[in-house]
């Protein structure tokens, strides 16, 4: 085995981790691959003879293309939309094995990506690095340009931002089911009063259709407000919600006549629906891998 098949050999068995690094840091699947192969690319070119720990160095390469990308990608989004939710990761609801139970728990919630996608990027970074991935300020620091306490500062700040925002769902998954479920048919009875006893007062709901058309993708706060909306999410004339784990969580994919019409996330706490996190937008979605829907 020469020295490229060795480095080709090593990134394979980085690669599922580098990707889990890239979509934390960038919300989006096909954003992750490309900072991943951009990965590959410095490395290809990269004298590695004296790095004594390649998945370390991979990953702060990763996290460097990922930083200049948020940076790169901050102000075409401030001009072009509102309303963003990250790409879900889509999975079916039964069937799971004790393992992919286990990955799972630790999925990051759609909720947690999309107050991630309101931090500045270094603060994004810094969290994002030290407290999903453990990895020491004193090698986050030369990634931001900054000193080891100053990037302690960040992560500090992005972390009160996190924990203010409540992100962090029940731990029973089989509770946060039946408070959706419960949701799920008050909507489709259109029943007012049911279904503001199991929305937070301070409910947010995400809709992102994307940039077409304009004013399409809309955030709506409050339990009267969501429940003014009229969601019923499934019904008659080919509409079907089938339910599937969204990011770990609770989650319904809609389908129209057999067609993926939207995926949507719930981060349920205290046995209440705090967030509603809605992709609509069909480009994306035609990315997604939803191919269990056939089954």
């Amino acid at each position: 085995m020469d020295e490229h098949e060795w480095l080709a050999e090593r990134f394979e068995e980085n690669r599922t981790h580098l990707r889990a690094v890239g979509y934390r840091m960038l919300g989006s699947f096909s954003e992750a691959d490309d900072a991943v192969q951009e990965s590959w690319m410095r490395l290809s070119r990269s004298d590695t003879s004296e790095v004594e720990n390649l998945g370390g160095w991979l990953t702060t390469v990763v996290a460097r293309v990922c930083l200049d990308m948020l940076r790169s990608r901050a102000s075409r989004r401030e001009e072009s939309m509102g309303v963003h939710v990250p790409d879900p990761i889509v999975s079916r609801e039964d069937g799971i094995d004790p393992e992919d139970e286990a990955q799972m728990a630790d999925s990051v919630g759609l909720a947690l990506l999309v107050v991630l996608e309101a931090l500045a990027p270094a603060e994004r970074l810094a969290f994002v690095l030290h407290d999903l991935f453990a990895v020491p300020f004193e090698e986050i620091a030369p990634i931001v340009g900054r000193s080891p306490t100053a990037a302690r500062q960040l992560a500090s700040r992005a972390r009160r931002r996190v924990q203010g925002a409540a992100t962090v769902p029940d731990a029973d998954l089989a509770r946060q089911r039946e408070v959706v479920d419960a949701f799920l048919a008050a909507s489709r009875r259109g029943d007012f009063d049911a279904l503001l006893t199991v929305l937070d007062p301070d409910v947010v709901l995400r809709l992102d259709r994307g940039a077409v058309p304009a004013g399409a993708s809309k955030e709506v706060r409050g339990a009267p407000a969501v429940v003014g909306l009229g969601f019923k999410f499934s019904g008659g004339d080919g509409w079907l919600a089938r339910s599937a784990l969204v990011n770990g969580g609770p989650g319904v994919v809609v389908t129209r006549d057999g067609r993926p019409f939207s995926v949507i996330g719930f981060t349920v706490r205290s046995a209440r629906i705090v967030a509603i996190d809605i992709l609509a937008d069909p480009a994306r979605l035609r990315r997604l891998d939803l191919a269990f829907l056939n089954n």
